[in-house]
C-alpha cells in the first residue's frame, strides 16, 4: 500500500469514528432516558446503540459491510468455543468461590445439593442463556468490535485495544452512577474497579475478534459472560459487600480478569502483530 493510500485509509477511519460517535452519543442518551422514565425494556435499545450507530455510519459514508467479519472464521473460530464458554465459569469459580469460602460474601443457594444447584444453573446459562444473550450482545459487538476497534486501529490511534476498552467502560458509567448497574458501597471505587474489569475483559474479547477474523467469538463470549456471571454467579451471591468483592465492580472479579487478560495476551498465537 502506497503512502497516499495509507493516508486515505487513516482519514477514512477517522471520519468513520467521528460519525460513529456523533450518532452513538445522543442515541445512548436517549436510550438511558427512555429506560429510566418509560420502561426498562429500552435497555435493549441501549445495548443496540453501538450496533445501530455502526450500521448507520456504514450507510452514510458508503463504507459497505464487507469488513464487519460476520464470517465464522472456520477452524480458528470453532477452536475458541470451549474457551468462550469456560472462561466465565473459571473466573466465576475463582472470584466468587473465594468470596464464598472466605465469608466476604454469602452463598445464596438452595438447601441440600449446593454444588448441584450451582452446576445446573451454570449449564443452563452456558447453553440457553448464551443463545438468548446473543440478541443483546450482538448489538454491542457490531459497534464496539465490529466497527470501533478496527477504525481505531486504522486511524493509528495509540493503544487501540486499550482505548476501545476505556470507551466501552465510560459508556457504562451512567448506569453505575444512577445505581442500576453494579454500584457497590463506594461509588468511586465501583467505577474504578469496573473500568479495570471491563478493560481487562476487552483485551481478551478484542484479541479473539482480531485473531479469528470473525465477530462471532466476541458476540458469543459477551453473551456467555453476561449469562454465566450475571445470571448464575451473581444470582447465588448476597451480602452487603457483594458488589465490593464480586460482580463486574468487585475486587476479586477485577483481579481475576487482570490475570486472565495478562495470560491470554502472553499467548503469542493470539496476538500476532496485534497492538494493545
Amino acid at each position: 500500500m502506497s503512502t497516499i493510500e495509507k493516508e486515505k485509509t487513516v482519514q477514512s477511519a477517522r471520519r468513520g469514528l467521528l460519525v460513529f460517535f456523533l450518532i452513538l452519543i445522543p442515541l445512548t442518551a436517549i436510550s438511558y432516558i427512555l429506560a429510566l422514565t418509560v420502561t426498562p425494556v429500552y435497555g435493549l435499545l441501549l445495548m443496540w446503540a453501538p450496533g445501530i450507530s455502526s450500521i448507520l455510519t456504514r450507510i452514510l459514508l458508503r463504507e459497505g459491510f464487507a469488513d464487519i467479519s460476520l464470517r465464522f472464521g472456520g477452524q480458528r473460530t470453532l477452536r475458541t468455543t470451549p474457551f468462550i464458554l469456560l472462561l466465565p465459569v473459571a473466573v466465576g469459580l475463582v472470584a466468587y468461590g473465594t468470596a464464598w469460602i472466605t465469608g466476604l460474601t454469602e452463598y445464596t443457594g438452595h438447601n441440600g445439593n449446593v454444588v448441584g444447584a450451582l452446576a445446573g444453573t451454570i449449564l443452563i446459562q452456558m447453553s440457553v442463556g448464551t443463545v438468548m444473550g446473543i440478541i443483546s450482545s450482538a448489538g454491542e459487538e457490531l459497534g464496539w468490535r465490529g466497527y470501533m476497534l478496527t477504525r481505531l486501529t486504522e486511524a493509528h490511534v495509540p493503544k487501540p485495544i486499550l482505548m476501545s476498552g476505556l470507551i466501552w467502560g465510560i459508556w457504562h458509567i451512567p448506569a453505575i452512577l444512577i445505581g442500576s448497574y453494579y454500584s457497590g458501597p463506594s461509588l468511586a471505587l465501583s467505577i474504578v474497579l469496573f473500568m479495570v474489569t471491563i478493560s481487562s475483559f476487552n483485551i481478551i474479547i478484542s484479541l479473539l475478534r482480531l485473531s479469528t477474523g470473525s465477530i462471532w467469538p466476541a458476540v458469543l463470549l459477551h453473551a456467555s459472560w453476561n449469562a454465566i456471571i450475571q445470571d448464575a454467579f451473581d444470582r447465588y451471591t448476597s451480602g452487603k459487600n457483594a458488589y465490593l468483592w464480586t460482580g463486574e465492580s468487585g475486587i476479586l472479579v477485577a483481579a481475576t480478569l487482570v490475570i486472565a487478560a495478562w495470560f491470554f495476551y502472553r499467548r503469542s498465537a493470539f496476538v500476532k502483530d496485534v497492538r494493545l
